[in-house]
C-alpha cells in the first residue's frame, strides 16, 4: 500500500513539474514574440534587407519622408532615373529630383552653393571641388556604383570608319579638317563633331585621356557642336555619314540601329571588353556622392543611398551599364556604414 501511494506521489510531482515547464515556456515565448525580430535603428529601416553582401539595412521607401535634391551627370541620370522610380514605386511619395547638367555643374551645386544632397558624376572628384565643399562644411564620401564604356560613335549611314588609333582619334577631334587627312583612302568631306559640353565629366574623361587634360585643341576643332544633351549628340551623328561623336555607352546601346561603335586599336566596347579591362583607355567608373552630416540630418538622403546600393546591379545592364568591381561595391556600403556612425 505504502509503495502505491509513493508512485501516486511520484507522478503528481512529475505531472506538476511538466505543467510547470509547458507554463514556463508558454511565458518565454509569449515574452519571445513582444519582442521586434530586429532592432530598427533608422525610421525608414525595414527589418528585411536585400543586400545581397548582408551589409546594409533594409529600406522601406514607404516610410521615408522628405525631398531628395540630386544633380549631375548625363551619363549616371537614367541609372538614378530608375532607380528613383522603384523607389517610388516601392512607396516613396516625396518629390526626389534628379537635375542632369553635367558632373563638373553638378558638383559646383553639390560642394559650392550647398544646393543638392547628391552629385551624380562620371569622374572622381577633384581637389578643387573637395576645397569648395570644406569652405561650406561638407566632406564628400564617394559611392561607386557602376563601370560605364565612353563609346565613340558615327552613323550606320558611315561605311568606311569601323577602328581607329588614339592618335587618329586624337587627329579626328582635333587638327583634321577632312576624314582623308586622317587616313588618305577615307572621304575628303568634313568632319562635322557632335561632343558633350564642358561642365560634362564625359568631356573631361575624354579630353583626360586623349589631349593629357589639354582641352583647347578640341574646343578650337572645326564644325564642333557641344550639348549637354546626349539626345542631341545621338541625332546629330545620325544626321550624317560624316559626323562623329562621344558619349556614355548606355546612350549607343539605346541606338545601336542607328550607331556604330568604333573600335580603339582594335578593341571595341563590350561586357567581355570592359569586364576584362581590355577597353582602353575608355571604360570609366560611376560615381554618386553624398556628405556624413547631410546622411544624418536628412535620414531620407540615407535610405535612398542605401537602397541605391542595394538594388543597383539588378539595373545596371538595362541602361548599358556593367556592374562596379565587387570589392568596390563593398567598400562603398563600408563607406555608406561609416558616414552613418
Amino acid at each position: 500500500m505504502i509503495g502505491v501511494v509513493s508512485l501516486l506521489v511520484g507522478i503528481t510531482a512529475l505531472t506538476f513539474a511538466s505543467g510547470a515547464q509547458q507554463q514556463g515556456s508558454q511565458q518565454t515565448t509569449q515574452q519571445q514574440a513582444q519582442k521586434p525580430a530586429v532592432q530598427l535603428q533608422y525610421p525608414w529601416q525595414d527589418p528585411v534587407s536585400d543586400d545581397p553582401d548582408g551589409l546594409l539595412p533594409g529600406v522601406d521607401p514607404s516610410k521615408v519622408k522628405g525631398n531628395i535634391i540630386t544633380a549631375g551627370s548625363s551619363t549616371v541620370a537614367p541609372l538614378s532615373e530608375t532607380i528613383a522610380a522603384r523607389f517610388k514605386k516601392e512607396g516613396y511619395k516625396d518629390q526626389l529630383t534628379i537635375d542632369v547638367i553635367g558632373s563638373g555643374a553638378g558638383f559646383e551645386r553639390f560642394c559650392k552653393t550647398g544646393e543638392t544632397d547628391i552629385a551624380n558624376a562620371s569622374r572622381a572628384i577633384q581637389q578643387k571641388e573637395i576645397d569648395w565643399a570644406k569652405a561650406i562644411g561638407r566632406s564628400p564620401v564617394e559611392f561607386r556604383v557602376a563601370t560605364d564604356a565612353l563609346t565613340i560613335c558615327v552613323s550606320k549611314s558611315n561605311t568606311f570608319v569601323k577602328d581607329v588609333t588614339m592618335e587618329e582619334l586624337a587627329a579626328i577631334f582635333s587638327t583634321a579638317t577632312y576624314w582623308s587627312d586622317v587616313r588618305p583612302e577615307w572621304p575628303k568631306n568634313e568632319i562635322l563633331r557632335f561632343i558633350p559640353g564642358t561642365d560634362s565629366g564625359t568631356f573631361d574623361y575624354f579630353v583626360e585621356e586623349t589631349f593629357k587634360k589639354n582641352k583647347e585643341p578640341l574646343l578650337k576643332a572645326k564644325n564642333l557642336q557641344l550639348s549637354e544633351d546626349d539626345n542631341v549628340l545621338v541625332r546629330g551623328i545620325t544626321g550624317s555619314p560624316y559626323a562623329i561623336g562621344f558619349f556614355g555607352y548606355s546612350y549607343y546601346a539605346e541606338n545601336k540601329d542607328k550607331l556604330t561603335a568604333l573600335a580603339i586599336n582594335g578593341v571595341a566596347p563590350s561586357d567581355e571588353t570592359v569586364n576584362k579591362g581590355t577597353y582602353k583607355p575608355f571604360a570609366r567608373p560611376l560615381f554618386i556622392y553624398s556628405d556624413p552630416t547631410i546622411m544624418k540630418n536628412k535620414p531620407q538622403v540615407a535610405a535612398f543611398i542605401a537602397y541605391y546600393l542595394t538594388y543597383v546591379n539588378e539595373e545596371v545592364k538595362a541602361h548599358g551599364f556593367f556592374p562596379a568591381p565587387k570589392e568596390e561595391l563593398l567598400k562603398a556600403k563600408k563607406t555608406w556604414l561609416e558616414a552613418m556612425k
